[in-house]
């Protein structure tokens, strides 16, 4: 393929590799398991964070910053937390290092051995509920609506940029609620708008539902998600949130007075959203060209690219466009390199999935045009260049609906129903997909069924209908479908 990037039809893995790299998003780091998020892959996930924060906001939640290190005799106080993370966790044991004896470099100093471990955080449920019991004694510290953006470890074997790294971003909301009902309600409130984001903003559908006990986070009573669907038909869980009960509040003896004046434990929920989500758009949209990223979270909505190089009447015209745009609230960016020729420009952005290519030439501006591109599509039109900006700011919405409807588009075609193990099987060979099928709801069906075919139970989706039938598995009776796939 031109410009290095191997296709998906040769290798999807090596295809969203090649676009992360070549397009300048991220890269391996010298820490194995590690990435280094480069300046442009930054500013999209930055792009994400700050309208995922005002949407928190929006709704009462506040930000605020928890400790790094948790001590080890935290992560024993709920036993099903630790079980789920116990084999993913980073352990510090020492706090100094020493001069090697031997003229080797540097030791870990022997003498400086911690009184306790310390675990660097996998999520911070322990280390919040243990704060919180200081925070809340009474039905007037409640709700507690808190979110933290930061950054944790989980000790991965297999590892994949942004998809699953040792370290990554995310955010991570810790509430607390006087009743079952609060906590419920605030936890499906946040499904819903890690739905929004991941529609309105990222131009991905998704899918939102439960998990079955066999998925849900360690230590939740009920787990939901938003499924979406990449271009090789596998799902990626792209953000959940969990209602925790009162597991963590018994754990860490988190009680409040109520209104009667009675002792009780408060109820929790946890959400969380990761730097996951931009191999999710990634993967959702770009092509054998390149990235392709939707104009509400792009860092750049357009470029101008003078033809064949800057001059006093471009230059002009260009100022003229920048102004027009900006005053739209439309980021754009002016290349004045006279270095690199237009078609190498015109190259290097569509690989970056630049939405809307600018080209301003002496014989456009002689007819009074410009010509616009369209990253998704291709098409290329020509504008009066008093027209410009305003045509712009339309196809920028009009890009923006494309990208969603084409993986919507996507989705539905590769959604299918499947009443027996053998259509089941042949589904998952010759497309993928979504597969929606009966299961007898025990945990060793669902756990049989990934071993023989590797797909998984993406989730019981919300409002499903409830439908008689029998498990393709078992032939045991089911009264409603789950939706499976084979998922990153």
């Amino acid at each position: 393929m031109s410009k290095g990037i191997t296709s998906r039809e040769e290798s999807y893995a090596n295809w969203y590799t090649d676009i992360i790299k070549k397009a300048g998003l991220a890269d391996h780091s010298a820490v194995r398991g590690c990435m280094v998020i480069k300046p442009y892959g930054f500013g999209i996930w930055e792009n994400m964070r700050d309208q995922l924060d005002r949407m928190f906001k929006e709704t009462g939640h506040v930000n605020a910053y928890f400790p790094l290190f948790i001590p080890k005799s935290f992560l024993s106080k709920e036993a099903e937390h630790v079980e789920g993370f116990a084999k993913e966790c980073a352990v510090v044991t020492h706090h100094r290092l020493m001069n090697d004896p031997n003229g080797n470099g540097v030791v870990v100093d022997p003498s400086a051995k911690l009184e306790e471990e310390l675990i660097v955080r996998p999520t911070s449920e322990t280390i919040i509920w243990n704060t919180y019991k200081d925070w809340i004694n009474s039905y007037r510290d409640l709700p507690l609506l808190i979110n933290q953006w930061a950054n944790v470890v989980r000790w991965e074997m297999r590892t994949r940029l942004f998809l699953r790294t040792t370290e990554f971003l995310w955010q991570e909301g810790h509430t607390a609620h006087a009743t079952k009902q609060e906590a419920v309600e605030e936890a499906e409130q946040m499904l819903h708008i890690y739905a929004k984001f991941a529609e309105e903003y990222m131009a991905m559908p998704v899918i939102k539902g439960r998990k079955t006990p066999n998925e849900r986070f360690a230590g939740a009573e009920d787990t939901y998600t938003i499924e979406a669907l990449m271009q090789d038909g596998k799902a990626l869980q792209s953000g959940t949130s969990h209602f925790l009960g009162q597991n963590f509040a018994k754990a860490f003896d988190v009680k409040f007075l109520n209104q009667n004046q009675k002792e009780e434990y408060v109820w929790a929920t946890s959400w969380g959203v990761s730097t996951r989500l931009m191999g999710g758009l990634i993967m959702t949209h770009s092509d054998d060209a390149g990235l392709i990223v939707p104009p509400k979270l792009a860092t750049t909505h357009a470029v101008i690219v003078p033809i064949p190089k800057p001059g006093p009447e471009i230059d002009e015209a260009a100022e003229k466009i920048m102004k027009a745009l900006k005053d739209k609230g439309i980021f754009v960016k002016y290349d004045t390199d006279k270095k690199k020729r237009p078609g190498f420009k015109f190259a290097e952005y569509e690989l970056q999935g630049i939405p809307v290519r600018i080209g301003i030439g002496k014989r456009d501006l002689e007819k009074g045009q410009v010509e616009l591109a369209r990253r998704d599509t291709g098409e290329k039109t020509q504008v009066p260049l008093d027209a410009a900006a305003g045509v712009v700011e339309q196809l920028l919405d009009e890009i923006q609906n494309n990208l969603f409807q084409k993986a919507l588009d996507y989705r539905a075609a590769h959604t299918s129903s499947a009443d027996d193990f053998d259509t089941f099987k042949e589904i998952l060979e010759d497309k993928g997909g979504f597969i929606s099928a009966h299961w007898d709801g025990t945990t060793e069906t669902e756990k049989k069924i990934k071993e023989l075919t590797k797909a998984t139970i993406r989730c019981i989706p919300l409002d499903n209908e409830q439908e008689e039938g029998k498990c393709i598995l078992t032939g045991q009776p089911s009264k409603e479908r789950v939706l499976f796939a084979k998922a990153y």
